[in-house]
């Protein structure tokens, strides 16, 4: 059997079960797209992650962000955080691409808006970034706003992780990095809610890698070709059907930093480590003078915390184990972390 999941080899995060794709995409209505670019010159691409199959700048979902490590240029966090609310796909690229994909994102929503008759003049489209310049040429900006066009257009339930999309030139740990997706189920009364985390990561220093506690890094730093800093970024972007407000969605994501430290991540100054968060559960009607929504009791917020950080710290491993090696257009070889994995398996488990 092909090992791409960190289960595969008898590794479970935490307590909380996961969901049938045990993705992101176990939130009902979500889907993820890629677009990849493997070229000798081009490691790159586009990820998409589309919040609602309807049209989400008419019905606009609850939604917030979090900035751990600000070494970072996204877009669309700041209107986000002052309206807690999310009108946007979910687009993540490389560093220098923000600006074309973000046209990518604004051709769609006019192009929706106009073919579904819904008036619109301004949105705020929302695109994160790593940079992925070690395995990538990215001064060439490689992504194309009809890259961002074909993301959607192949965005299932199902998607792809690993070495694609955006995820196609990022590192972690020093290893093959990438996109990466898990999910956890938490009852509250007789409903089962679902949080869903998709991660881009491109993060952390070889040495500091642990995989369920097991000091992975430690064992094998010498062997990689990797850097003795802990740089890079992490995008993080949580899905949930799970009522929230969006200072709660706020309390949760600030917890992912928990997720991302069972892995051995310190955070580094040159990190850019970025959280987004929205629940499909309420809708924000635009003609209507007063909206009326159920939210969590705070008293449940524990359920919520705990099952987001289980799902972060097995998005980030499964971005990894996903990885193929990929060689870049200088000759740098980023290796796929699975023979290094299968090599200590028993003292991990």
């Amino acid at each position: 059997m092909n090992k791409t999941r960190i289960r595969d080899y008898g590794i479970q995060m935490g307590t909380f079960p996961c969901g049938p794709l045990n993705a992101i995409t176990d939130v009902a209505g979500v889907t993820v797209g890629h677009c990849t670019i493997d070229t000798p010159d081009f490691k790159t691409g586009v990820t998409v992650i589309l919040p609602s199959q309807e049209n989400v700048f008419q019905k606009k979902l609850i939604a917030s962000s979090y900035v751990l490590n600000g070494f970072g240029k996204s877009t669309g966090l700041l209107q986000i955080n002052e309206l807690g609310s999310l009108e946007s796909p979910i687009a993540l690229t490389n560093t220098l691409n923000v600006g074309l994909v973000q046209e990518g994102l604004v051709d769609y929503m006019v192009s929706r808006c106009e073919q579904e008759q819904v008036p619109i003049h301004s949105f705020n489209p929302i695109v994160g970034e790593c940079n992925d310049c070690h395995l990538n040429n990215i001064k060439k900006r490689a992504v194309k706003p009809s890259h961002v066009l074909q993301a959607i257009e192949t965005a299932s339930q199902d998607f792809a992780q690993g070495d694609v999309g955006a995820g196609k030139g990022t590192i972690c740990f020093g290893f093959k990095g990438g996109i990466g997706s898990a999910s956890r189920k938490l009852k509250i009364g007789d409903t089962w809610y679902t949080i869903g985390i998709l991660v881009q990561s491109n993060f952390g220093r070889t040495r500091d890698l642990e995989i369920n506690g097991f000091p992975l890094g430690e064992k094998v730093y010498k062997e990689i070709e990797a850097a003795s800093q802990d740089k890079g970024s992490i995008m993080s972007v949580l899905a949930t059907d799970l009522p929230l407000s969006s200072r709660q969605l706020h309390r949760i994501l600030k917890r992912l930093g928990i997720g991302l430290g069972r892995t051995g991540s310190r955070v580094g100054h040159g990190s850019g480590d970025v959280m987004l968060g929205f629940s499909t559960a309420n809708v924000l009607e635009s003609d209507s003078d007063f909206q009326t929504f159920s939210f969590l009791n705070e008293g449940n917020m524990d359920l919520a915390f705990r099952s987001a950080i289980e799902a972060e710290e097995e998005a980030v491993l499964n971005s990894m184990v996903a990885a193929d090696t990929v060689k870049s257009y200088t000759g740098e070889t980023r290796y796929g972390l699975r023979p290094y994995l299968e090599r200590y398996i028993q003292e991990i488990i």
